[in-house]
């Protein structure tokens, strides 16, 4: 005959079980992203070519939006150095752009018992110029950055731990230990009435 395991929980004490619930945090989602973006943007003067274009001052912060998905909210800073008047005279101009990116969950754990979660975000690409262009018109510029993140959300969850059924405890003898010879043989006996002279 085969008990449930309710059958078998109501037939000992909590302290008889065999296993123990440890409430932990623990890794409850894992998730990876790289993306492309175009930023358009608009310089002072009309440009008659592109010397260069770098991208800095990287900011942002993630939270979890939904179960299947964490969002990240960032800036950065995109530097362009043009000519104009028929590459007579240069200029570099710098602005501030803005994203939101979503990043769903390819690993996610239902077992969760809070909705508290940390979220932690980690670049694996930090935004980069991949090319930087004057548009047909010729007014304005387009820059393709290229971006990636790795997340992990952080929660409270159960885990079973089996009880050593032998009640193992410690005793003083644990903590002896046996020196041998060669061991004290390089012990001075008189250290401590050498040092008190000194």
């Amino acid at each position: 005959m085969t008990m449930t395991k309710e059958e078998v929980n109501d037939t000992m004490t909590f302290l008889d079980n065999e296993y123990r619930e440890i409430i932990t945090k623990a890794v409850c989602g894992k998730g990876r992203k790289y993306s492309k973006a175009t930023h358009t943007i608009s310089p002072t003067h009309r440009p008659s070519s592109i010397l260069g274009c770098w991208v800095i001052n990287h900011k942002y912060h993630a939270k979890k939006t939904s179960k299947d998905a964490v969002e990240i909210h960032g800036s950065y800073d995109i530097n362009i150095w043009y000519s104009y008047h028929d590459n007579t005279k240069t200029e570099a101009m710098t602005e501030r752009v803005t994203y939101n990116e979503t990043i769903p969950l390819s690993v996610k754990d239902d077992h969760c018992i809070s909705d508290d979660y940390d979220v932690v975000a980690k670049v694996t690409q930090q935004p980069n110029c991949l090319e930087c262009t004057i548009r047909k018109k010729g007014h304005k510029i387009a820059v393709e950055v290229e971006r990636g993140f790795v997340v992990k959300v952080i929660g409270e969850t159960k885990v079973f731990v089996r009880v050593d059924p032998s009640r193992y405890t410690e005793s003083e003898d644990d903590f002896d230990f046996e020196f041998t010879d060669k061991e004290l043989s390089g012990v001075n006996p008189d250290f401590i009435r050498t040092k008190g002279k000194d």
